[in-house]
Formats: C-alpha cells, sequence, structure tokens
C-alpha cells in the first residue's frame, strides 16, 4: 500500500471534468490511501508524474469557491503531511484583450508582476458608488521552485513550441471514453461577442441558437497561423472570487484596470498559505455566453501544461522546499478567517433585507447642525434622569412647531451612543419619522428599522432573524407585523437594557391605523421586554392622550441655547455687525424675546438680517419682529407664517435670475413626491425642455440652490438630501402652491419626460443588474422621472407633446418601466430582469392612472395588448383601481375582459384582490365576465378570493349575479365560507349561508365547514 509520506506534489481540481482529466495524465496510477486523517473529507487519487509522486484531491460535488478550496487543501495536508508544493489546476474564463489574444482552449498560469502575487482576491458582489468592485488585495507569489519552473518551460516553448495538443491526443488514444467530451471543439464553435451583446437570462440554449454569428454582435479576431502556438499559453494575474464571473463590462474594466487575464473561484482560498500554482484552461470568456463544450478540452490543456511542468522538477529540489504541513495552523486560522467573511457578508445581506432604510446618515445630519453646548439642559431634567435609570419607563417629550425637537433627539442619541458605547448588553435604536417619507413609515417598516439596528448591535446574526429570513427568502414575501414584532422580541431578550428613541411622531402617518398599529405594538414591547422609550411630537390631542401615564418634558428653546445659537452663527451677518459688540447683543436679545422659545424662527430671524446694510436696518427689523409677536397675542403660528412671508420678500427683491432660480427651487422641494437627493435637484435644474440631453455645463451649484431661497432650503450632506428647513415651511408652501406655483404639475411633468426621453435611454431596456444600476449611477434623475412623472402629469391641467412624444417611443417607454418596476430585493440576482417586457405607453398612462393621455393614446393603438406577463390595460387599470380608465376602455368595446395574464389573473380577479368594488361592477355590468374564473397558481375563483379578503360589498355583488359556483373550492378544499369563517369575516359568513348551499357551519381550528 502507497505511504503517505512518499507524496510531495498537492495537485487540486475544483470540479470532477478536471479530476479526470488530471488522472488521464498520470504516468502510474497508484492505488488509493489506504487511511486518512480522521475529519479528512476529499477524494484522492495518488500516482506518478515523471519522478514525482502526485496526490489529486476534488472539491465536493456541489461547492466552489474561496473557502471550499481552502478545505481541501487542509485536509490534505493533514493525510498527506509531506506535500511540499502545490498545483490548482482546472479551467477558468478568459479576459481576452487587444493586448492579449485569449482564446478558448488557451491556458493561463498564475505570474506575478510588480512585486506583486499571481493572483489576486475582488469582492464581486459588493457595489460601492463609482465603483463596479472592490478589490481586496493580491495574494503571495507561487513558491520560487516553480516560479523558475515557469520560466523554463517558457523558454522551451518559445524554442521548440510546446506538444500539448499531441499529449492530449495520446491520452484519448488510451482513454477513447473521453473522446467526446475532452477533444478539441471546432474553432467554429469559439465566439467572442462583444460585451453588449448578452445571452437571454435563463435561456440554456446553445449561443449558437440563441446568439447566432451575426458578424455585428462577434469581434472578429484573424485566425492563428502555423507559427503561432494554438493553444497559446499566457502568463499573468488570474482574479479570484467567490462568485462567478459572467459580466463582460466588469471583466474588461478589471482587465483594463488590473491587466487580468483570467477569472476563477478557488485559487484566493490558497495562494497565502498553501504554495501553488495556478493554471486555467480558458473553457469561456467571463460573459453571459456559458460554453459548456470547451470545458473539457480546456481541462486537458491545463492539465497537459502542469506534467510538462513537473517533468521539469529535480525531486530533490521539491525535497528542500519545507513542508506546507509546518504551516497547518495558519491554513487552519485562514480558512477560519474567510469563512467568517462570508458569513459575515451573508449577515449583511440579511440585514438589508430587513429594511433598506437607515437612520443613521439623518442622526449624523441632525447631530452636526446643532450649536455646540446647546440642549445641555435635558440631561439635568428630572424626568430624564429617572427615564434613565428605571426600565420599563416612557419619556413623552411634546413641544411646539419649530422648538428644536429633532435637533434635541439627535444630541439625546449621541449621549445614550457615547454613555453605553462598548457595552454590548444595552441597546440603542432610533427612528426619525417625516411627513415626506411615508412609503418607508409604515408599522412594518417601523418595526423592521427597530430590529435591523438591535441585531447590528450583536455580535453575530441572532437565530430567529435568519429564521424570518430564510422563511421569505424562498416564498420572496415580507414578514408581517405580526412576525416582526415576534422576532423583534426574540432579539430585545439578548439585551439587558433597550432604548427606543422616536421622533416626530406626529410626521408618522394616521391613515391605515399605521401610527396606532406602531404604537400599540411598542407598548406591547415595552410590556414583555421592559425597553425605555423616548418620544417627541407636536401638542396633537390624539398623540398626548396616547402618553397620559408616561414621564412628560416639555422641549422648548432656551434662552440660554438660543443665544449660544446666534453667538455661533454672527460670523454670517455683515461685517459692520461682526465688528459692533453692542448691536451683537442687540441681536441676541431682541431676537431671543420675539421667538417665544420657537428656534425655527430664530434661524429665520437671523437669516432675514443678511441684507441689511446698517445699524438703524438691523435695529428696524429687530423692532419688527417683537412687535409681530405683540401683534400676535401668543399665536407663534401666525408669527411663523408671517416669517415665511418676509422671506419670500426678500426672494423677491432678488435680481430676477435669482429670483426666478429661487422658485423653482421651492416649487421642486415642495411638491415633489419624495424628497430629492442633491445630484436629483441638480440634475432636474439643469434639464432644459426640447434638448435631448443633459448638459453638464447646466448644473448648478448646490452652495447657490440654498443661498437664493433665504434660508427656506437646506442641505443634508450625509442623507444627501435637499429639503426645506421644517415641515411647516412645507405648510406654508402647500397652502400657497396655486398663488406661488400655479403651473408646477406641468412644469414638472415637462422636466421628467423631457429627462426620460434623453438620447442615452434610446437602447432601451437594460440587461444585466450592472448595466441598471450603472444607468441609474450615470443619471440620477431617472430614477425619480421613471418613478413619479406619471403622479404629476395626472394632477397637471394638460399634456404636452412631449409626452405623446416620450409614450410612442418603444425603447424609452422600456428603459422608464424597467426603473418603474424594478425592485432591489437582498436575496434576488437579476432583479432588474423580474419586470415585464413590451410595456407600452398605454400600460404606462393606464398604471398611472392619466385619463387625459389614456384617452389619447387608446385611439392611435391597439388597446388589447399584453406585455410579456400576459397583462393588457385593463389588467392594470383594475389593479390600480382607475375607475374612470376602466370605463373608457370597455367603452371601446375592443379589450377582452376575461384575458388572463401568465398567472391566470383576470380584469376581475385583480379587482377583487384590491377590493376595487366600483370595477368590480364596472366588469360586472359588461355581462361578458366569466365571474368563476380561477388563476392558475392558486385555482381560486373571484369569490374566494372576495371572501378570504373580507370584500363583503364584492362578495355581494358577485352573488347577485346568480351564475358563481358558491361552494367552488380550491386545491386545499377551501370554499369561500371557509376562507370567509378562517378570517373572521362574519358578515360575509351570513352572506354566503343565506344562499343556501351550506345546511350549517362548524368553525374550529381549522375553519371546517359542513353542508
Amino acid at each position: 500500500m502507497p505511504n503517505p509520506h512518499d507524496y510531495t506534489v498537492g495537485w487540486i481540481c475544483a470540479i470532477a471534468t478536471e479530476y479526470v482529466a488530471a488522472q488521464a495524465f498520470l504516468d502510474e496510477e497508484h492505488a488509493g490511501p489506504e487511511s486518512v486523517s480522521t475529519h479528512d473529507n476529499n477524494d484522492y487519487t495518488l500516482g506518478k508524474i515523471g519522478k514525482h509522486n502526485v496526490v489529486i484531491a476534488v472539491l465536493p460535488q456541489g461547492e466552489y469557491g474561496i473557502s471550499s478550496a481552502a478545505n481541501v487543501a487542509r485536509d490534505m495536508l493533514h493525510s498527506f503531511p509531506n506535500v511540499r508544493i502545490g498545483l490548482m489546476v482546472g479551467i477558468g474564463g478568459g479576459a481576452p484583450s487587444r493586448k492579449h489574444d485569449i482564446r478558448l482552449g488557451d491556458v493561463v498560469v498564475s505570474a506575478s508582476g510588480s512585486g506583486k502575487g499571481g493572483v489576486f482576491q475582488y469582492d464581486y458582489g459588493k457595489a460601492i458608488q463609482d465603483q463596479e468592485f472592490l478589490e481586496t488585495g493580491f495574494l503571495n507569489q507561487p513558491p520560487t521552485i516553480l516560479r523558475a519552473a515557469v520560466n523554463g518551460l517558457m523558454a522551451e516553448y518559445k524554442r521548440k513550441g510546446h506538444q500539448i495538443d499531441v499529449s492530449i491526443n495520446n491520452v484519448l488514444t488510451k482513454n477513447p471514453r473521453l473522446n467526446r467530451e475532452y477533444k478539441r471543439p471546432k474553432s467554429s464553435t469559439d465566439r467572442l461577442y462583444k460585451p453588449e451583446v448578452l445571452h437571454p437570462p435563463n435561456d440554456e440554449s446553445t449561443c449558437a441558437t440563441a446568439c447566432g454569428d451575426d458578424p455585428s454582435n462577434l469581434i472578429v479576431r484573424v485566425e492563428r497561423t502555423e507559427d503561432e502556438d494554438n493553444p497559446s499559453i499566457h502568463h499573468g494575474l488570474i482574479a479570484s472570487a467567490n462568485r462567478l464571473m459572467k459580466d463582460a463590462l466588469i471583466r474588461d474594466a478589471l482587465a483594463a484596470r488590473n491587466d487580468v487575464l483570467c477569472f476563477e473561484m478557488e485559487a484566493a482560498g490558497l495562494m497565502n498559505h498553501f504554495p501553488c500554482l495556478v493554471i486555467r484552461g480558458i473553457c469561456d470568456y467571463s460573459d453571459s455566453h456559458k460554453n459548456k463544450d470547451w470545458q473539457g478540452y480546456a481541462t486537458m490543456t491545463a492539465a497537459a501544461y502542469a506534467k510538462d511542468l513537473l517533468c521539469r522538477l529535480a525531486p530533490n529540489r521539491i525535497e528542500a522546499e519545507k513542508k506546507i504541513s509546518e504551516l497547518l495552523s495558519v491554513v487552519q486560522k485562514e480558512v477560519g478567517g474567510l469563512i467568517r467573511k462570508q458569513h459575515d457578508q451573508e449577515d449583511e445581506l440579511i440585514i438589508e433585507w430587513l429594511t433598506s432604510v437607515d437612520y443613521a446618515p439623518r442622526q449624523n445630519d441632525f447631530f452636526n447642525r446643532r450649536q455646540p453646548g446647546t440642549g445641555k439642559w435635558v440631561f439635568d431634567a428630572t424626568q430624564f434622569d429617572t427615564w434613565l435609570k428605571t426600565s420599563s419607563t416612557t419619556l413623552f417629550c411634546p413641544g411646539i412647531p419649530g422648538a428644536g425637537k429633532t435637533i434635541l433627539t439627535s444630541i439625546v442619541v449621541n449621549d445614550l451612543q457615547s454613555r453605553f458605547r462598548g457595552d454590548l448588553s444595552i441597546g440603542i435604536t432610533y427612528i426619525y419619522c417625516n411627513f415626506q417619507r411615508h412609503d418607508e413609515q409604515r408599522a412594518e417598516d417601523l418595526l423592521a428599522s427597530l430590529l435591523k439596528q438591535l441585531t447590528q448591535g450583536q455580535p453575530s446574526l441572532p437565530k430567529g432573524v435568519k429564521e424570518l429570513h430564510d422563511k421569505h427568502k424562498f416564498e420572496r414575501t415580507r414578514p408581517s407585523l405580526e412576525e416582526i414584532s415576534t422576532t423583534l422580541r426574540s432579539v430585545m431578550a439578548l439585551y439587558q437594557r433597550i432604548y427606543v428613541i422616536i421622533d416626530a411622531l406626529d410626521e408618522c402617518r394616521a391613515s391605515n391605523s399605521c401610527r396606532g398599529a406602531f404604537l400599540s405594538q411598542l407598548f406591547d414591547l415595552q410590556a414583555h421586554c421592559g425597553i425605555n422609550i423616548f418620544v417627541t411630537s407636536r401638542y396633537l390631542p390624539e398623540i398626548t392622550e396616547r402618553f397620559d401615564r408616561a414621564l412628560s418634558l416639555d422641549i422648548h428653546a432656551t434662552e440660554d441655547d438660543v443665544r449660544k445659537y446666534l453667538e455661533g452663527h454672527m460670523g454670517e451677518l455683515r461685517s459692520f455687525v461682526q465688528e459692533n459688540q453692542q448691536l451683537q447683543e442687540e441681536i441676541k436679545a431682541g431676537i431671543s424675546e420675539a421667538i417665544d422659545g420657537m428656534f425655527l424662527l430664530a434661524r429665520i430671524y437671523l437669516e432675514s438680517l443678511d441684507d441689511k446694510l446698517t445699524i438703524n436696518a438691523v435695529r428696524d427689523s429687530l423692532e419688527g419682529m417683537k412687535k409681530q409677536k405683540r401683534a400676535s397675542n401668543g399665536n407663534m403660528d401666525q408669527v411663523l407664517a408671517k416669517a415665511y412671508d418676509t422671506a419670500m420678500e426678500r426672494i423677491s427683491g432678488q435680481k430676477l435670475g435669482l429670483r426666478e432660480f429661487a422658485i423653482r427651487v421651492l416649487s421642486w422641494i415642495t411638491c415633489a413626491k419624495r424628497p430629492l437627493t442633491i445630484s436629483e435637484i441638480q440634475h432636474a435644474l439643469a434639464t432644459k425642455r426640447g434638448k435631448r440631453e443633459l448638459d453638464p455645463g447646466d448644473l448648478p451649484q448646490i452652495a447657490d440652490i440654498v443661498s437664493v431661497c433665504a434660508g427656506l432650503v437646506t442641505g443634508d450632506e450625509q442623507s444627501d438630501i435637499i429639503r426645506l428647513a421644517h415641515y411647516t415651511t412645507q405648510q406654508y408652501f402647500n397652502n400657497k402652491q396655486d398663488e406661488l406655483f400655479p403651473n408646477v404639475e406641468s412644469d414638472i411633468t415637462t422636466t421628467c419626460l423631457t429627462y426620460l426621453s434623453f438620447d442615452v435611454f434610446e437602447s432601451g431596456f437594460c440587461r444585466t443588474d450592472e448595466e441598471f444600476e450603472e444607468r441609474i449611477r450615470l443619471n440620477p434623475f431617472y430614477d425619480y422621472s421613471s418613478h413619479y412623472w406619471g403622479d404629476h402629469a395626472r394632477e397637471a391641467p394638460a399634456l404636452y407633446q412631449e409626452a405623446i412624444d416620450f409614450l410612442e417611443s418603444d425603447t424609452k417607454v422600456e428603459s422608464s418601466s424597467q426603473a418603474l418596476m424594478a425592485v432591489k430585493r437582498s436575496w434576488a440576482r437579476e432583479y432588474s430582469q423580474d419586470v415585464p417586457r413590451q410595456i407600452t405607453g398605454l400600460h404606462l398612462v393606464v398604471c398611472f392612472g392619466i385619463k387625459h393621455a389614456a384617452q389619447i393614446l387608446a385611439t392611435r393603438n391597439i388597446v388589447d395588448l399584453m406585455d410579456s406577463y400576459g397583462r393588457t390595460a385593463l389588467w392594470y387599470a383594475a389593479a390600480g383601481g382607475h375607475e374612470t380608465i376602466v370605463k373608457l376602455l370597455l367603452d371601446t368595446g375592443k379589450v377582452d375582459v376575461n384575458a388572463k395574464d401568465q398567472s391566470g389573473i383576470t380584469p376581475l380577479s385583480c379587482a377583487t384582490v384590491w377590493g376595487q368594488e366600483a370595477i368590480v361592477k364596472l366588469l360586472l355590468d359588461t355581462g361578458k365576465v366569466d365571474v368563476d374564473a380561477r388563476d392558475t397558481w392558486y385555482n381560486m375563483t373571484p369569490l374566494l378570493r372576495a371572501a378570504e379578503g373580507g370584500h363583503e360589498a364584492i362578495v355581494k355583488l358577485l352573488l347577485d349575479t346568480g351564475k358563481v359556483d358558491v361552494d367552488a373550492k380550491d386545491p386545499n378544499g377551501k370554499t369561500p365560507l371557509w376562507g370567509a369563517a378562517e378570517g373572521g369575516h362574519e358578515a360575509i359568513v351570513e352572506l354566503l349561508r343565506k344562499t343556501g348551499i351550506y345546511s350549517s357551519i362548524l368553525v374550529g381550528n381549522e375553519a371546517r365547514y359542513q353542508f
């Protein structure tokens, strides 16, 4: 039996195809090992190449990547302790370029340069701004003995040429069973497609079938001559990562930046602590066009090269090398580190899946805007001290608008973070509610944010969070409020004390019981987990009554804090003020007296002094502030409104260009459907009607955007958001929109559509996530325009020709619809492709509910066209609840009311699911609807959906037709009555029982019935 100590060369393969090729090139094959290390799970082949005893191992089936390769190496060294050099031999993806004519079947050998190793690791999965991938370092060079042999073999090949094909043919002659899979394919199958040409997603057919041989799609290469090596041997950098490279754009970028020749998935797990040379046969071009036809031959070329290399090495040279097993402890640490790193990345994806909302940038923005030294009074309050030290305590902090509640909240958060820094037993989590961000402030979203922050505070991912993620990842669903709450409770149990800080609860939407549901869940968590709750809000009766038993601490701008703020900003006033201490004292005293505890007013008043050019002008302005307060009889809302009027007068007093620019800025920020980023508003303001591209020379500076608006606009650097100074500023402009911005909806619609009509979007649908994300990055206003142009158009009095031109451009409509419908999820690869194609302009306007546009397009187009998901305009109108458009489409007489999408959902089923009673009635009134049409996924009728969803009026409408099967069952035997009973919809149960179909009902744990 072979002695494990006799083997000095370790050869590692990743897949069975490589393993077969390695075995085929052995000069002698030895019996397998009689015994191996106890925990060694590798499969081994032993043999001899030249004068060297070689042990060959393969990764477990289905396992790929860096940590798997490191595990195989570790186990090999346990069982074969005398191994002194290593080879990683197999296939890889080539990175052809003008500099390197790499073709299928060629061999790439890892070679160092510029003092760097021949392999470097990059993190393909991590996207960062302005960079498609993150490089994580060059790895160690191969051992000197191997590098010297590579040089020697290179010289031999150059002088004599190689005999790789001859060697392969000899092997195939001895092993005829391998001919079919391992012989060289025809050269015509070696196609290098241009980077922008993609293999259709999920299409398993060959490139010849799916992509064809159109020369315009291919990079034409001259055939190699008899004087050239074919296959050719290349020496250079190999890029290694944990994921397969299949993106030609990233491939080319990385090749250009680092002169990469080849991509693979295992070498980075070996190089630093398993001295080895990496040899890769090229089987594809690291793009979407995977070519399995070349895998067998590519493994043969790599193995043939490896054999030639070993034959150059003298056995005594190898014996002189240090045993790799002596480095085993380091390998074990490395494996552990690689696995931990991989787990960390997976954990980050799960945490991001909980919610993408991150309040940290807002916390940083608010805290950085405080005046140093202010807000300390809150820590001296007895109520705060009690709240801080007593578990299961609530501190309610109401205040008037503009009192500085949000800035004070950021000071409290920062104090807690500093006070308990490093103490993992203390959990600190916070939420900043914002009336402009209602889309991220459902009760589920707010609880998920608390869960995310507390999860991030744990040294490892809590079990409950992983279980929640795994459950919904498979079904691609989102967790319910109850599921999030249950998981949150389990994570809270990991802490000794938890502080939950909620700012501006009054700005959390009250509709759909969002605020009430959130508070109920929060108080329930407090009862079970003893959390401490800190809440700020305006004085609203519906909120204050929920905190009638809590500790209470009124928030107001103290005179000391106001004076500190004013002192800190005196440098922003004219030089004559800065040089006059007496005048500065008058300003501090006058403003402090006029604002009555409203910090916001102090800021506006101070800003209003900027255009005062004399001492008397400043004094007159201060007197006017105090007079306004006296005239208001304590009504500070009236004082604030007057301050806004004064600010608008200052804006109107600017030169014409500045005045018009300020109005555009204010109209955009006021009327935008969500907060705009700084780059978004810059691009919006730079977009000119009639232009086909954006001119960078038209981009305004953020400092100018802020300065022309008289203190009513601010830019948050951390969160990258441009916004109005306060929500009361928003309220002021909302009340005066018709007066100040009479054409704003039309103007914004035109700007959005002009942007979406730029030539850059002429290419239409992006075919990869990377291409799609690059489009968003390079065109910052693309996302907003795609999502909200229709909302603005719906509120505009008329539609301009730009809208019709855009809607009749198929490519630009597809480009816009991709951004509108693509939803990025942490578990979803190719998420940008998981959206319907063949969307028409009519589909888009129907989705948005733009009646006047639908009327125009319905007369110009086929109204019943389906997108790639089988959805018609009528389907989208029914789903969106757009009653007038449903009627418009029905009135054409050209729509199929029973048209099913790819899931078998009809417009009636769609309207039923969403509880659209009026639309259900319109559809039933046609007399053409199949009232019992079943979908193909769940095999449910509209009546079952309505009963299960609790839509009583729709159930009655369906029953009144007299045509529905009241007892229609789904595949689980569930009937409408069962569904209604299970959901607790008693009125619907009674409606169904009155039909006489059911004689009695027994509703228990399984919601069963008898009839």
